[in-house]
């Protein structure tokens, strides 16, 4: 079976999520959308008093074998958790860091052209509110401030991403619109998680809340693993959370038992 086109889970609707149990678990957790409220911009959002010691004490019992998966950079996620640095990937797979005292090992052999990035820049500078975020292995063009240029932007990123002539990724976030390249993709980097001596032998768990969290999905599940979708069903996943504040709860709760996982 290729692990990142799994079948998806018939009848995935909300219901009870199960609490973190003291089994050989392995836990990756999405970051904007999952562990904290989505904000206007990226750099407005707010990591919640107590999240930061609630990771800690997960990682502590699940012996390391908890990462967070993102699309945000590495060094970005550094700094919503300092001074907390755990096992993390980055830019949707893009950027991987194995060891928390370890350093960012890149996935991706470069970037996307720089050109690609102009043209966005330039293209929605008619849209007031929209902005492109340069993440180097990604761009993001953020409409949530303008809801009503959806359309016309999908259109102007279909044009551009056409014209290009190399083979890019066009993926749906909250409010914005994910380029990146098809060389990798967050499960690609769970499993790379899973090939290492703190994950392997485990059972994956994966929370995430969007479509660019669909291969992660998809990944854990093949592995005879779980995933949970945040706040509305995804392809592949079990809607188990109304919000970051349920997935947040559920952790704290995970913390406060005695034992190990």
């Amino acid at each position: 079976m290729d692990e990142s086109n799994a079948p998806i889970i018939e009848g995935a609707t909300a219901r009870a999520v199960a609490a973190l149990s003291v089994a050989p678990l392995a836990l990756f957790l999405d970051v904007d959308g999952t562990l904290l409220d989505l904000a206007a911009r990226p750099e407005e959002v707010v990591t919640p008093v107590g999240l930061v010691a609630t990771l800690a004490e997960a990682e502590r019992k699940l012996a390391g074998a908890l990462a967070l998966i993102s699309g945000r950079s590495i060094d970005d996620i550094d700094r919503l958790f300092a001074p907390l640095r755990l096992r993390v990937s980055g830019v949707h797979g893009a950027e991987i860091r194995f060891d928390p005292d370890a350093s960012t090992e890149p996935t991706a052999v470069a970037g996307l052209p720089l050109s690609l990035l102009t043209a966005l820049r330039r293209s929605v500078e008619q849209f007031p509110g929209v902005f492109v975020e340069d993440k180097r292995f990604s761009y993001t063009v953020h409409y949530r401030l303008a809801p009503s240029a959806e359309q016309p932007l999908r259109n102007i990123v279909k044009a551009l991403v056409d014209s290009l002539p190399i083979a890019v990724d066009v993926m749906d976030a909250h409010c914005a619109i994910e380029i990146k390249s098809p060389c990798f993709n967050k499960g690609g980097a769970i499993a790379a998680f899973l090939s290492t001596s703190t994950f392997g032998g485990r059972t994956p768990i994966f929370v995430g809340d969007d479509t660019t969290d669909e291969s992660g999905f998809a990944l854990v599940t093949a592995r005879g693993g779980y995933a949970y979708s945040v706040g509305r069903p995804r392809a592949g996943a079990v809607n188990g959370f109304s919000g970051p504040r349920a997935v947040r709860e559920w952790l704290a709760e995970f913390v406060e038992r005695g034992g190990c996982a």
